[in-house]
């Protein structure tokens, strides 16, 4: 029996290259998080709420902080914005993912699953960087100026990435493990007790007795890492310290216990 000679037949059946189901993975994330009602809601408006109304209201309480309070309370936001994205959204969406049976059909198709995974990971940093972009001009318009400089801005991407990790991964293991609607409420519950209380927004120091153990917290390690460098172009070698151990705790436990239906 003959076999015909590569590129003979055309089209030629096959899989797409890895990089190129990754891509299309990615970008099918992202838009069906910018289509989202809710994801928006916890991606932009909730933390541009945060940022404008933490203002207003530390300026009219007369509150106050080493620095000025839109200095300290605009990389604050942000790291919220990492947290809300990378934790709360993907936790839901992937739970939903998980319950209608989306996830068990991707995973019999040519796209491998660490295919899927990455193409999360990726469609999160877009979406991270919309955000970042959104957030930072509010906080111009209320007049931040950081001083960080360049290397603040390394710093703080450095802790965006490894906070990225550090909560998508908590957040997979959060999705690959519990009921969808034990997911939602989990999740959200953990970002507003985070938000209120875990020292992202708000520097550590101001929740006194507690500020040790904020600063063992994915949270309160990612808002210190952004405010150090930001505001002062300084790295908090403790604060990356602490994201990278997250980071690889949170891997550890969603590679051993996520289920994919």
């Amino acid at each position: 029996m003959s076999t015909a000679t590569p590129g003979t037949f055309t089209p030629q059946p096959g899989a797409a290259p890895l990089v190129q189901q990754v891509r299309a993975q990615a970008a099918m994330e992202t838009k069906l998080l910018l289509r989202n009602g809710e994801q928006l809601l916890i991606a932009l408006v909730i933390p541009v709420l945060a940022l404008v109304g933490g203002v207003v209201g530390a300026e009219r309480l007369g509150l106050t902080f080493d620095d000025r309070v839109v200095d300290v309370l605009t990389p604050g936001v942000l790291a919220l914005g990492v947290l809300s994205t990378s934790f709360t959204s993907l936790a839901i969406a992937t739970g939903f993912e998980r319950r209608y049976g989306l996830i068990k059909r991707l995973g019999a198709s040519p796209l491998p699953r660490f295919g899927l995974l990455l193409g999360k990971v990726v469609a999160l940093f877009g979406v991270m960087a919309l955000q970042a972009v959104v957030i930072s001009a509010v906080g111009f318009a209320l007049g931040w100026h950081p001083h960080g400089g360049v290397i603040g801005a390394i710093v703080a991407l450095s802790g965006a990435f490894l906070g990225t990790l550090a909560f998508a991964s908590l957040g997979l293991f959060m999705a690959g493990t519990l009921r969808a609607e034990a997911t939602l409420a989990a999740a959200n519950l953990i970002y507003l007790l985070l938000m209120m209380g875990g020292g992202v927004v708000l520097p550590h120091t101001s929740y006194g007795g507690g500020a040790g153990v904020l600063r063992l917290l994915p949270s309160g390690a990612l808002g210190d890492v952004m405010r150090s460098g930001l505001a002062d172009g300084q790295c908090d070698a403790l604060g990356m310290f602490v994201l990278m151990v997250w980071a690889i705790a949170g891997s550890l436990l969603a590679g051993r216990f996520f289920k994919w239906e």
